[in-house]
This record gives structure tokens, C-alpha cells and sequence, in this order.
């Protein structure tokens, strides 16, 4: 396990009304929650499971909710508050914490099931020659980010949740001066039809 790696991963708790809020009314908000906690325990199990680094989850709203708790007892991770008013300023504070004590940082959300270890080993691999690597979705945003240094540029002024985040990103690497890496298209649970299709995934024989 590389000790000068690490994965961040972005977790909300399972609150009900709260996460995965476009899968309603398709699903009630305590079914939302369960889809999100799925979602969260799976990503966990697989990139704990690969061993390429140590992983810390960022926790929201608050580190003490006992999901965290669960989490933190189930799987080799450290427990991190998010901070921030919104998601850039949560990003690149996670970013400039994780970059005081590793050399490449890869930040990730728990909802893309598309992602696999393989995924992550490229990324790597990308930011020994790449400032930054970025692996789009097909939603117009980026399921993963990885730095090697803080750029708030790259989080600020940003329309998250839009379909031009991944644009206006590429746009203010160009604009800074830095290389990209891309990665193969993900996707992620948002909607009816993702739900659907994440079922497909997971009824599929190893």
C-alpha cells in the first residue's frame, strides 16, 4: 500500500429527504436513503478492498452520525469533517488538508458504481505526468479528481450539480496552465433510469 497516496472520499449520511433527492418521487425518501447507503457501502468495500492506499472519508453534514461510526468500525478508513459553504470550497479544503501529508490526492464521490480499482490505478498512473486528471461523467460533470497540488481555481465559481461543471473545470485548467489526464467516461445514481441501470450492474455474475 502506497503511503504517499490517498483516496478522499465524499459521503453524506443516509438521511432520509435529504440524499439522492432526484430519484423522487420514483422512490420515497427513506428508499432514496437506502440507495444512497447502498451506494456508499459498495464504494467502500471496493476501494478499501483494492489496497493501493490509505483512504479517508469526509463526512457531511456532521462526522457524528452513527453511519459514520458503522463505517469507520467496517472499513480501514479515517473519519474527516467536510467544510465549507458549499461543494468547490468542501472540495479544495479536503485537497489542501490531504496535500499537507500525501503527494497525490484522488477525490471521489460514493455514487458512481461505474468507478473500479483499475480506474483508480490509471489515475494515479496519470498524475505522475498530469497536474491534474479528471474522469468525466456522462452527466456533463466528473466523477473523480486528482491534484498533486491545491488549485482553487478549479473549485471556484463552478455551476455544481450542472451539466458544465466538467466544461467550465477544463476551462480553468486551460486558463492556469495546467495538464490534463482524462480517464474513461463514468457514470453515476442520480436519476430513475441510473437507478435502473446500477440495478443491472449488481444482478450481473461475477
Amino acid at each position: 500500500m502506497s503511503g504517499d497516496r490517498v483516496v478522499v472520499i465524499f459521503c453524506k449520511a443516509p438521511v432520509a429527504g435529504q440524499v439522492k433527492t432526484r430519484l423522487m418521487p420514483f422512490l420515497n425518501g427513506e428508499q432514496a436513503a437506502q440507495i444512497h447507503r447502498e451506494l456508499s457501502l459498495r464504494t467502500l468495500q471496493w476501494v478499501t478492498d483494492s489496497q493501493l492506499c490509505p483512504v479517508q472519508l469526509w463526512c457531511a453534514p456532521s462526522i457524528d452520525h452513527p453511519f459514520f461510526a458503522e463505517t469507520a468500525a467496517q472499513f480501514p478508513v479515517t473519519l474527516h469533517q467536510q467544510h465549507g459553504q458549499h461543494l468547490g470550497e468542501r472540495m479544495h479544503h479536503a485537497f489542501t488538508s490531504a496535500l499537507q501529508h500525501y503527494r497525490q490526492v484522488l477525490l471521489m464521490g460514493c455514487d458512481c458504481p461505474s468507478l473500479t480499482a483499475d480506474d483508480l490505478r490509471a489515475a494515479f498512473l496519470a498524475l505522475d505526468s498530469h497536474d491534474v486528471v479528471l474522469a468525466p461523467a456522462e452527466d456533463g460533470g466528473y466523477t473523480l479528481i486528482g491534484l498533486k497540488q491545491a488549485h482553487p481555481a478549479l473549485f471556484t465559481d463552478i455551476a455544481w450539480g450542472s451539466d458544465q461543471v466538467l466544461a467550465q473545470t477544463r476551462l480553468r485548467i486551460a486558463q492556469q496552465q495546467l495538464t490534463l489526464g482524462l480517464l474513461s467516461e463514468q457514470w453515476d445514481v442520480d436519476r430513475p433510469e441510473d437507478l435502473q441501470r446500477y440495478r443491472l450492474l449488481v444482478a450481473k455474475p461475477d
